[in-house]
Parts: structure tokens; C-alpha cells; sequence
């Protein structure tokens, strides 16, 4: 009978064909002095030819050039290593050992290795990790360019230093119109009529305390009056001040109020006097105040076109900004990095600049091209919100630290003066002398971003604040 052939599927470099009249391969034969008997020993030498031992790099060879008393002992070791397929030609015709791999036991990249047949999945060639996933591109977030409701304000005054709107964390929003203070709920839209300061002053500025239940009012006579918004009640008047108050901001107990007799009082509702404190460092009206978000450090602006940082434990400045070349009233301390501020200049100096409060160094500044007039930093993300008078009127979404636009706002006809965040830091309301408030919706919730709401009848209807 004719012997046949046939092909074992057998691990790579270990393929071999066997005639069926002769005894399985486990041993290499070796001719004995027998002519007609063959006998098998334990040693097997598979093929190397076939296996990819090319791909380690097992011995790191020392470099001829400094080594070349070696040359040719590392010539010889390489040949009876890897084969004379492993010698090169060197520029004179000599055959002379590859170049050395200095990474010991270093896996080389196969470029022969498919890649992953699945989209969107990194081989291992690749991305060196295994199972890898690309990272889709970020969809760009999404601004309503309109605002989702308009209130009429009517005798909602158009004075660059005043401070008439705030919204509390019970998600009320106060407004100062004339003589009077008017209360909005958010969640019901009802208005209430909280005080009226009679024909004599006018309301200035105001301000919430954090837990939202009380309001301060500064006045035109420079008082300070503090009323509970549940029972509509004063319950406190503190004077001190010469003339108008027109800016306040609330540290727990402590309210500091700016005027425009150039002092920062220090009011403490703990005690019965006037005010425990002043700070006085300014040279022309105070319009702008803000308490850092660890209580710390206030940051007051000035028509001096000064920023001043104070803390509690002197009654002296300890930096004294004055890269401003107009009256600072936008003032905002960062939620996201500790000791950075950032202010706007009006209208003969229109930047925003950010400021390290714990050495007093000028970190940015930004050419808004129009008059700052209001600045607030998200909590939600890294962005922060700028409302702008002269010449634009309009309302800029800016993402911090690139200080890329992400969105510019229009609607009101005159200057964009006052603004507040709604307690969930995803709504903005701004007020201008226009005797309006628009309601934006500009910022991502904390879980997901915030959709944006189409446009309708009832959300462009007006309102009457009162």
C-alpha cells in the first residue's frame, strides 16, 4: 500500500508532515550501528525559523564603538543566537551586529497584529491597554438665546451704583423699586409688597442672608434696616452711615455695608450698637462688596477705581489693587479655587481681572469691550456670568481659566445693571434700566445639564412685579 501523507494542525513552529507507515514524532530518530533498527531519544528541537522569538529583545549588546574589543564576540553570540539573519553590512562591507536594544525584555510592537475588528475599541498595539475605549467628542452645550420669562419693574432705577435685586436660597427674589421692596416667589410667581420707605428715601441697595429669611435694605439716608420676609416686619435699624448705602453683603451674624461717605461699616445683629467696626481705605463711594465664600476675606470696589482686600483682623487693607482704570463694582470670588477674584472695571476701562488675594497678583485680564457692570461665578461648573452697559447692553457667559466665550445674551435695551443667581445656580435673572427682569436659563445642574426650554407664548408674556 502506497504510504499517504497528512498535515497535523499542530501549534506554530511545531508543523511537520507524517507518513501514516511510521510511528508518531515524539522523539528526534538517531541512526544507530544497526543498519535496519531506528531508535527515538527524549530531545526534541522544534523549528525556529517559524516562531516569533524576533519579537523580544533578549540581550542588550554592548555598543561596538566604545566596546570594540568585543565586537567580534558579540558578532558571533548574536549569530549563534538569532541566526545569521541577525548580521548586517556596515558601511565598509563587514558584516557587523545589529544596533542593541537597551529596553531588556522589551515586547516590540507587531505591525503584522490585526486590528480590533470592533469600532470604538483601542487594540492592544494601539493604545497599550487593553480593551481601551475612545472618548467620544463633547457635544457643546446649548444656551437659550432668549430668556424664558420677562417681569415689568416699573421705577427699577438705572444708577450704575445701586444694588437692587437678589435672589435667596428659599428661592425669592427681592426687588427694589423706588421707595418700595417687592418679593417674588420663583415657585409661585406671587408678589408681595414688603415695605415701603415712605417719600423722604428710597431703597438702595439689598441683600438676603444666606438661609434667605431676613433682608437687609440700605437707603438713600443712610440707614440699614433689617426685616423678617415671613411677617413682613423690621426688625432692626442701624444708622452710621452720612449718606446713601447702596451696597451690602451678609458674613453669618456680620453685615458690612458700603456708602457713599467712602466707609465700610461692620454691623453685628448680635450686639446693640450701630455698628462694631469700620474700614476705611476708599476715596470716593463704595459700589461693590462681596465676602470670600469662606468668610475670610471681603473684596470691596470704589468709583476710585479701587479694589481693596480686608480681612477681620485688621481694620487696614491688606492689598490694595489699582490696575482699574474705572469704578469697580463687579466683584466675585471663585466657588471652585481658593483665593481667586475676579473684577470688572466700567466703562473707561471694561476689563475683567482675576486676582490671587493671597499674594495680591494680577493673574488675567480680559477686554470685555463694554462697561462691567455685574459679575457671578457659577457653582455648577468652571464658568462664570458678566452683565455689560455702555455700548452693548449684554450678558456674556465666559468659560474660566481659557476665558472663551460660550455665549452672548441680548434683549435688554439699556444698561444691564443688576443680576442674580437662583438658589440651584442654574437660573440667572438680570435687571436694567429698561424696568425689566429676564430670566436665562445659562447654566448645567449638577447632575446633568439643564435642557433647554423652547421658547412659547407664556414664557415671553410680561408680568407685573406689582
Amino acid at each position: 500500500m502506497d504510504s499517504k501523507k497528512t498535515r497535523l494542525n499542530l501549534p506554530v513552529g511545531m508543523e511537520m508532515t507524517l507518513r501514516l507507515d511510521t510511528p508518531p514524532p515524539a522523539y528526534s530518530p538517531v541512526k544507530t550501528s544497526s543498519p535496519s533498527k531506528t531508535t527515538y531519544s527524549d530531545r526534541f528541537i522544534p523549528c525556529r525559523s517559524s516562531s516569533r522569538l524576533q519579537n523580544f529583545a533578549l540581550v542588550e549588546m554592548p555598543s561596538p564603538v566604545k566596546e570594540g574589543g568585543n565586537e567580534v564576540y558579540s558578532r558571533l553570540l548574536r549569530a549563534e543566537l538569532f541566526g545569521t539573519d541577525a548580521m548586517t553590512c556596515s558601511p565598509s562591507g563587514q558584516a557587523s551586529p545589529m544596533s542593541p536594544n537597551k529596553n531588556l525584555f522589551r515586547f516590540k510592537t507587531d505591525h503584522s497584529a490585526p486590528s480590533s475588528p470592533f469600532p470604538g475599541v483601542a487594540s492592544s498595539n494601539e493604545s497599550g491597554v487593553l480593551g481601551e475605549v475612545s472618548t467620544p467628542p463633547k457635544v457643546p452645550r446649548k444656551i437659550p438665546k432668549t430668556p424664558h420669562k420677562v417681569l415689568d419693574a416699573p421705577s427699577l432705577q438705572d444708577d450704575f451704583y445701586l444694588n437692587l435685586v437678589d435672589w435667596s436660597s428659599q428661592n425669592t427674589l427681592a426687588v427694589g423699586l423706588s421707595t418700595c421692596v417687592y418679593l417674588w416667589s420663583a415657585s409661585t410667581s406671587k408678589v408681595t409688597k414688603l415695605c415701603d420707605l415712605g417719600p423722604r428715601d428710597s431703597v438702595c441697595g439689598i441683600q438676603w442672608t444666606r438661609e434667605g429669611s431676613y433682608l437687609a435694605i440700605g437707603t438713600s439716608l443712610g440707614e440699614v434696616q433689617i426685616w423678617d420676609s415671613a411677617r413682613c416686619k423690621r426688625i432692626r435699624t442701624m444708622g452710621g452711615h452720612q449718606t446713601r448705602a447702596g451696597v451690602l453683603a451678609w458674613n453669618s451674624c456680620i453685615l458690612s455695608s458700603g456708602s457713599r461717605d467712602k466707609n465700610i461699616l461692620q454691623h453685628d445683629l448680635r450686639v446693640s450698637s450701630d455698628y462694631v467696626s469700620k474700614f476705611v481705605g476708599h476715596r470716593s463711594e463704595v459700589c461693590g462688596l462681596k465676602w470670600s465664600h469662606d468668610d475670610r476675606e471681603l473684596a470691596s470696589g470704589g468709583n476710585d477705581n479701587q479694589l481693596l482686600i480686608w480681612n477681620q483682623h485688621s481694620q487696614q487693607p491688606i492689598h490694595r489693587l489699582s490696575e482699574h482704570t474705572a469704578a469697580v463694582k463687579a466683584i466675585t470670588w471663585s466657588p471652585h479655587q481658593h483665593g481667586l477674584l475676579a473684577s470688572g472695571g466700567g466703562t473707561a476701562d471694561r476689563c475683567i481681572r482675576f486676582w490671587n488675594t493671597k499674594n495680591g497678583s494680577l493673574l488675567n485680564s480680559v477686554d470685555t469691550g463694554s462697561q462691567v457692570c455685574n459679575l457671578a461665578w457659577c457653582k455648577t461648573v468652571n464658568e462664570l456670568v458678566s452683565t455689560h452697559g455702555y455700548s452693548q447692553n449684554q450678558i456674556m457667559v465666559w468659560k474660566y481659566p481659557s476665558m472663551g466665550k460660550v455665549a452672548t445674551l441680548t434683549g435688554h435695551t439699556l444698561r444691564v445693571l443688576y443680576l442674580a443667581v437662583s438658589p440651584d445656580g442654574q437660573t440667572i435673572v438680570t435687571g436694567a434700566g429698561d424696568e425689566t427682569l429676564r430670566f436665562w436659563n445659562i447654566f448645567p445642574s449638577m447632575k446633568a445639564p439643564a435642557p433647554v426650554r423652547g421658547t412659547t407664548a407664556w414664557s415671553l408674556g410680561r408680568t407685573h412685579i406689582r
